[in-house]
């Protein structure tokens, strides 16, 4: 069995397409293909049930993902620490961050990076916290930055900076004309909400539930998988939602939405490692770069 098996099993199993996975790394699909089959043949195990042009893992195939994940983390940290004992002259990190942090926080940190560093690429991937906790932890990213909180003994969570949350109407809602709102307010009213393991999400219900407005009291009418979204139906008057105020700033300003009259507590933005696993010079240096960025938001 050799890695480059492995990185073509994996490639397979996470697109569930010959196809796509032969796209993604450069190769034919006969090549893949016959990869794939080679590994069967060679173990005597079925890896994926083919239906017609589909393919989808065996429980086999689920458990040995698992297995080539962290083989191919282990040789990936190997030879990210090779190339470290050259200095930062070129390379690859990759940085997996939530929708907030990697939508409006991280691109001027990226462009910085890359100014310092013109030989590495930054491979950057989004998703909500949860996913990028579960990144971190199996070695698929080197670095992860979330806003949600973590719990992990095996992640090291560092915050790098922090912002002040908004709630936000449509300019023709009640709320929008500025009155101090109540807790019996926020039950009545019908709320635009990120999905579960979202970091907004999170944050915002443990606002709350500080406030003393547990989950279970409020009017969840739509629950939308990106920020956007949720900004986007707020907008046409769907209801209150919470949300950065980097991803409304815009819209703020162009009068499509309004703050409601309710101040939340801050919230950090927060650098992810592993605490046992060798940290790449380039993730360090990405971090020096975050810890110098002053807090945007008051």
């Amino acid at each position: 069995m050799t890695l480059e098996q492995l990185r073509i099993f994996a490639a397979v199993a996470e697109r569930q397409h010959i196809t796509r996975a032969a796209a993604a790394l450069n190769l034919t699909q006969a090549a893949v293909s016959a990869s794939v089959a080679a590994l069967e043949a060679q173990h005597d195990v079925k890896l994926f049930d083919r239906v017609g042009r589909n393919i989808a893992l065996t429980e086999i195939g689920r458990l040995f993902l698992n297995e080539s994940r962290a083989v191919l983390a282990r040789a990936g940290a190997a030879e990210t620490a090779l190339r470290d004992y050259a200095g930062l002259k070129h390379g690859r990190l990759v940085v997996h961050a939530s929708q907030t942090i990697a939508s409006y926080y991280l691109p001027r940190l990226v462009v910085e990076f890359q100014r310092l560093h013109p030989g590495f690429t930054i491979e950057l991937a989004i998703s909500n916290t949860a996913q990028v906790a579960k990144a971190v932890a199996e070695g698929t990213a080197e670095l992860g930055f979330v806003e949600g909180p973590l719990d992990s003994p095996i992640l090291h969570v560092e915050p790098v900076t922090a912002e002040r949350m908004t709630v936000v109407v449509a300019p023709n809602h009640p709320w929008a004309r500025g009155g101090e709102l109540t807790n019996a307010d926020l039950r009545r009213q019908s709320w635009v909400f990120r999905e579960e393991g979202s970091g907004t999400r999170e944050a915002f219900l443990a606002a709350l539930q500080e406030r003393g407005v547990p989950l279970d009291t409020l009017n969840i009418i739509l629950t939308l998988p990106s920020n956007e979204a949720v900004r986007e139906a707020v907008a046409e008057g769907a209801g209150a939602a919470c949300l950065s105020p980097l991803v409304c700033r815009r819209s703020l300003a162009a009068g499509a939405l309004k703050r409601a009259n309710i101040l939340l507590p801050p919230r950090p933005f927060q650098a992810v490692h592993h605490r046992e696993r060798y940290v790449p010079k380039a993730a360090a240096a990405f971090l020096e770069l975050t810890r110098a960025m002053p807090s945007f938001t008051p």
